[in-house]
């Protein structure tokens, strides 16, 4: 259970059982204003559906729906009507992408006017108390939470790495609920924040090595697609697999599947043993996974046709400073094809670091764009890729990215390591082998 401060009341709605402390109460009975007694409804309404006995108190929030393109007229006008009410965050609170990036949106092709719209999104964001970075990967950037701690988190792949690599509980929380766990600092305790919800249930048994993180990607692909809903314990997973790693497994089981929390034997820090990672139970399933198995999913990630490359993607989720430091190695010396558009998508203090590191000065002087808090899949990117020419292809090294950018953008993607992306890049063509 979790400690409760104060006295606990009993609220009943619906025929179920929610508990509240004193503060909870007066926040839902309107003694803490309009904002936060709109924002304990919403929790109250949401604990009921699920069954939760209690609020939890969570240290932070990752927002998500924080591009326009995703919230609309709508949100955006809710989101001012909190504030101008006198809503604030109490808790710290991050951004996801949002649809733009501020400094060179020209280049990138995006319209002036969407620009303007998300200049001022952000604005209420920031005036409610967020912090602004529109990153998917805030843990490189600093929002870090601890093992135990509990947080709220809607952005798919941040949800998994919180989980999963940090050892914090969070559910996938939608936007409203998001909201209301800022300005609340309250979840309903249901799922992965409750303990036993955590154990493993599948023991995926890795029979191959790894190679890169687009095996892990290609790893985590095909677990999502054949379990889609379920908690994988993996074993046989170097103990050295770097966060880098771990991020491309849990954003791809996050993408074929709805798989919010995994544990690596020995790497992650729920499974010590295997043992551990069930809860001293056993497996509901056992599933051997071969290099054949992961050179099939690499294939069925990288269906273009042909060989013409149009549009590289790197940074999904955004890149943290180690690939960009990659990427200038890989790159230094050389020079993007002018047929080819060559996005690297970060968080903007990761270009910051990279730019007093000389890695960006490196990268963009082969014509690689640092693209900072958007990516393709949040975006226009199918007008962005309408205006890149016909029949436009994109090479990336993100599973999450291959999955998405037929349904998101339009277009179809060549999966591979960031070596062939880079390669792809200046000869704009795909060469399959690694």
């Amino acid at each position: 259970g979790v400690p409760l401060s104060g006295p606990t009341h009993v609220l009943s709605m619906g025929g179920l059982i929610v508990q509240l402390n004193k503060e909870e109460l007066d926040m839902l009975n309107g003694r803490c204003g309009y904002p936060v007694q709109k924002a304990m409804e919403i929790l109250v309404a949401l604990g009921e559906a699920y069954g939760a006995e209690r609020m939890v108190p969570v240290t932070g929030v990752h927002m998500p729906s924080t591009t326009v393109l995703i919230a609309g007229d709508a949100g955006v006008e809710f989101l001012e009507e909190l504030l101008d009410k006198g809503a604030r965050f109490v808790v710290r609170t991050t951004t996801n992408p949002s649809a733009i990036d501020p400094c060179i949106w020209q280049s990138l092709r995006m319209p002036e006017e969407m620009v303007r719209k998300q200049l001022g999104f952000s604005e209420v964001f920031r005036q409610l108390g967020a912090l602004t970075c529109h990153t998917c990967s805030p843990y490189h950037i600093g929002f870090t939470p601890r093992l135990g701690e509990h947080v709220a988190s809607g952005e798919s792949s941040n949800v998994v790495y919180f989980n999963s690599v940090l050892g914090a509980r969070t559910n996938r929380e939608g936007a409203p609920a998001a909201i209301a766990a800022a300005l609340t600092g309250r979840v309903p305790g249901y799922g992965l924040h409750l303990t036993e919800n955590r154990k493993g249930r599948v023991l995926v048994r890795v029979r191959t090595e790894l190679h890169d993180s687009t095996d892990y990607g290609a790893l985590g692909y095909l677990v999502g697609k054949a379990y889609t809903r379920t908690v994988p314990v993996f074993e046989g997973v170097p103990p050295f697999a770097t966060s880098e790693n771990l991020k491309y497994l849990g954003a791809a089981l996050n993408s074929s599947g709805a798989i919010p929390l995994y544990h690596v034997v020995g790497v992650t820090p729920e499974a010590p043993t295997v043992e551990a990672a069930f809860q001293h139970g056993k497996p509901e399933q056992v599933l051997d996974v071969t290099e054949t198995d992961i050179e099939g999913a690499r294939a069925y990630l990288g269906r273009a046709e042909g060989d013409k490359v149009d549009w590289v993607v790197l940074g999904c989720p955004h890149a943290s400073i180690w690939e960009l430091r990659e990427l200038a190695q890989l790159i230094s010396g050389k020079r993007v094809s002018p047929n080819v558009e060559f996005w690297v998508c970060v968080a903007q203090p990761t270009k910051a670091y990279a730019q007093r590191m000389g890695y960006a000065q490196e990268i963009e002087k082969a014509g690689v764009k640092i693209v900072c808090e958007t990516c393709p899949t949040v975006t226009c990117g199918r007008d962005i890729a309408c205006k890149l020419g016909d029949k436009v292809t994109m090479a990336t090294n993100s599973a999450k990215m291959a999955h998405y950018s037929p349904a998101e953008c339009s277009v179809p993607a060549f999966y591979g390591t960031t070596q062939q992306c880079v390669e792809a890049a200046i000869s704009g063509t795909w060469r399959c082998a690694r």
